[in-house]
């Protein structure tokens, strides 16, 4: 049985995910892990897949793409091949954190915010962005080591914010909320 990342696109309709998710059930594949939204009236969805992947054919009018991937959560190496080169956050180990950004819409927002978590070995694990209006809205899902200077970080994000006109606020997940 091999697993397989795939990405659906297509015009937003109702029924568009039931149908996507009935054809790889019928199958006999399972979705592992998938993620959804909707992008400027196009539906896009990106799944890990266990089993026989549906063929393109089998979603009438929707882009579909297949790729075989690995087994499930292959470690990253470094260069020397060491486990320890691994530099990200550890699993549920690392501080979880939000951060929102509010403000104009201008190339580089997402750009410069992703640069200042990851010069302080920040993961964003989930991020969504809108465009409303002309007010762009931005919430990320961020991942930190123990050891990283939160503070510091802090005044980073805030100083980036100022430069994109944008307010950004960044706080502790609170898993009594989730």
């Amino acid at each position: 049985m091999g697993r397989s990342a795939v990405t659906v696109l297509g015009t937003d309709r109702p029924g568009t995910i039931a149908e996507v998710t009935s054809a790889i059930a019928r199958y006999g594949a399972n979705i592992e892990d998938s993620a959804m939204t909707l992008l400027g009236g196009h539906v896009a969805m990106m799944m890990l897949v266990s089993g026989t992947v549906p063929p393109s054919s089998a979603f009438p009018g929707l882009v579909v793409t297949t790729t075989e991937i690995g087994s499930r959560r292959e470690p990253r190496r470094g260069a020397d091949e060491d486990p320890a080169a691994d530099s990200r956050p550890a699993g549920p180990a690392g501080l979880c954190y939000v951060l929102t950004l509010h403000g104009p819409d201008r190339p580089g927002i997402i750009s410069a915010v992703a640069g200042v978590l990851a010069a302080a070995g920040g993961e964003i694990t989930g991020m969504t962005g809108r465009l409303c209006g002309t007010l762009y809205v931005l919430i990320a899902d961020v991942r930190l080591r123990a050891e990283v200077d939160v503070a510091g970080l802090m005044r980073d994000l805030a100083e980036t914010g100022a430069g994109l006109g944008s307010g950004i606020t960044f706080r502790p997940a609170d898993p009594d909320v989730l």
